[in-house]
């Protein structure tokens, strides 16, 4: 267990740019990094993390979020609030790294849940409506005694040890279910793999392809992304699997996935190579509005 998260999540913590110069992320700016994809309750934003604070894609046009430009990692969206962790900004007074922190006015604000100063975690994801949070701990902590899955349904005060049985591979991925909290999907280097009990127990899902990243949209449907840029929708009643054709390129791979919980037809997708696109046509068609870490607007 420990061989298989110790290559998970890997990530940045105030890492440089490709060209080694650091990058200071600001309205039309280069993203330096995307560490995850998130809508808001009503569909009409979509929020970036981009190493120095959030982008919003809204209207066409893209903006900074309010609120300091903190380094968050794990970035998972809630109905009413966004959770996170990950590395405070400079001249921040919170401690790094942050630990489990939660905003419910989109950034503006921050509130300090748990484990401030002791852990970042990389791997995490909320249910969208329940708000069950499940993460993989790196390394023991005041709250979780082992590394692993744990999962907290009272916002990070106290954690629930999940074993994981069958899972096989390095984890790459994890979502949760948006209304059925004890679901869960991790993703790994062998395939998707899903839990019906809090992730004590797996069964394989999907093991054509490599996965590289889950998401869950808010009708239950498991958005998988595949190691060679393939986007699959499986139904997991039937387990019917519906491929989904995306522009994204050979040598590139599908990084971060959200689905809009307003439209049931509205996709985001983000790219290792940093590229974004979104979808009002559950993917029919798309329309890039990132180029590399390079922010689109009309």
């Amino acid at each position: 267990m420990a061989v298989v998260i110790a290559a998970a999540f890997t990530a940045c913590s105030k890492k440089t740019a490709d060209d080694g110069h650091v990058s200071h992320d600001s309205e039309g700016a280069a993203f330096t990094h995307i560490h995850g994809l998130g809508y808001s309750s009503d569909g009409k934003r979509l929020f970036i993390p981009v190493h120095n604070g959030l982008k919003v894609y809204a209207d066409g046009k893209w903006s900074d979020a309010p609120g300091e430009k903190h380094d968050y990692m794990g970035f998972s969206m809630a109905d009413n609030a966004f959770y996170s962790s990950g590395h405070p900004a400079v001249g921040s007074s919170y401690k790094n790294p942050m630990g489990l922190i939660k905003s419910t006015d989109e950034g503006k604000s921050i509130t300090v849940l748990a484990l401030e100063g002791e852990v970042d975690l990389h791997g995490m994801s909320v249910s969208y409506r329940t708000h069950t949070l499940y993460v993989i701990n790196p390394e023991p902590n005041s709250k979780m005694k082992q590394a692993g899955l744990f999962y907290s349904r009272d916002e990070g005060n106290t954690w629930i040890s999940s074993s994981m049985s069958g899972i096989s591979g390095q984890i790459t991925a994890l979502a949760v279910h948006p209304t059925q909290d004890a679901v869960v999907a991790i993703g790994t280097t062998l395939g998707a793999y899903l839990s019906k009990d809090n992730g004590q127990t797996f069964a394989a899902l999907y093991t054509d392809q490599p996965v590289s990243a889950l998401a869950f949209t808010d009708q239950g449907e498991l958005l998988i992304g595949t190691g060679k840029s393939e986007l699959v929708s499986v139904k997991l009643e039937t387990k019917q699997r519906t491929t989904i054709k995306t522009p994204v390129q050979n040598g590139d791979a599908i990084s971060y996935l959200a689905g809009s919980p307003a439209n049931p037809k509205e996709l985001a997708l983000a790219t290792e190579k940093k590229d974004v696109y979104v979808s009002a046509d559950f993917g029919t068609t798309w329309q890039r509005i990132a180029n590399q870490g390079q922010a689109i607007n009309p």
